[in-house]
Parts: structure tokens; sequence; C-alpha cells
């Protein structure tokens, strides 16, 4: 009994050394690179944009400070209109008559947004709202064609959208 135990170790030892044998393959006198292999730099990353584009369709008027205080996106009656960004409503009316039917959210202490020439408006004052929720559809309120007119207002101030939509400007 005690010759099977030593034949049974015997050959565990044995097959350990062979298994050993087959992993060192490395010549233990070749000396080791002395630079790391190269690592590529991250690919640099596009920033989120602080707002998204409230609807599809193409820009039809651009930003210009005085008689276009956003852009105006076309599209047609009852497209989806989202929220640019998360915010609260502030205000849902129709009082202003160059707007038409509007909403408009605050986001922060430094942002609003205005969304004008609703046809249906689904949020109503107070609401919170997170960024991408529908909150209207387009239409033509007030407006020669069917069209959203899209402001940022920044301290009270407008701004041009665009940059604040591709992620130029986080501020």
């Amino acid at each position: 009994m005690h010759f099977q135990t030593f034949v049974l170790r015997f050959g565990a030892a044995a097959l350990l050394a062979t298994g050993l044998a087959a992993c060192t393959t490395v010549d233990l006198n070749t000396p080791w690179p002395t630079t790391p292999p190269a690592v590529k730099p991250p690919v640099p990353q596009r920033p989120a944009a602080l707002f998204i584009r409230p609807a599809n369709g193409p820009t039809i008027a651009r930003f210009d400070g005085d008689r276009v205080k956003g852009i105006d996106i076309g599209g047609n009656l009852g497209d989806p209109i989202v929220a640019a960004a998360d915010g609260r409503v502030v205000y849902v009316g129709s009082e202003l008559p160059a707007y038409g039917n509007m909403v408009i959210i605050k986001h922060n202490e430094t942002f609003l947004t205005a969304y004008a020439h609703l046809q249906t408006i689904f949020v109503k004052e107070n609401a919170v709202v997170r960024q991408g929720d529908k909150i209207a559809e387009m239409g033509r309120s007030n407006a020669d064609r069917v069209k959203l007119r899209f402001e940022i207002r920044k301290n009270g101030n407008p701004v041009d959208p665009e940059p604040y939509l591709s992620g130029r400007l986080m501020q």
C-alpha cells in the first residue's frame, strides 16, 4: 500500500514538473524592455450640450438679437416639442401676441427657455419637466407658418441658442 502511495505521489510530481517546464519558455537571460508599451491617448470626448434641440426640422431663421431673439425651427402641424433641459414650467399662455401660444421653462438661476407658436400644450405652470419630455406640439399661433420659435435667455437676456445646442457653450 505504501508502494502505491509512492507511485501516485511520484506520478503527480512528474506531471507537475512537466507542466511547469512547459510554462517556462521565457529565456531568463533575455533583458526586459525598458520602455513601456505605447499607450494610445484617450480620444477627446465632445462635451454634452447643456440643451437639446427641442424639435426636429430645419432652422429657418437664425438669432440676430434684434428681430429674431432665438431660432425658428420649421416643421409640420402637430410635430412634438420637447423640453430642452430639466426645469420647472413658469409660464403657459398667449398674452404676448408676437409669440402666440407659449411655454417658458426655468432651468436654474441663470437660464430660461421659451417655446412659441404652439398648437397644443401638454404642461401646466409649476410642472417639473425633464430633458426630452414632450411639452407641446408645433403650431402657427400668430405666425406666418408652422414653426417653433425657440429662445434661450441667460440672466434675462436673449442669447444665440445654437452654441448651447451644439455643446460649444456650457454656461
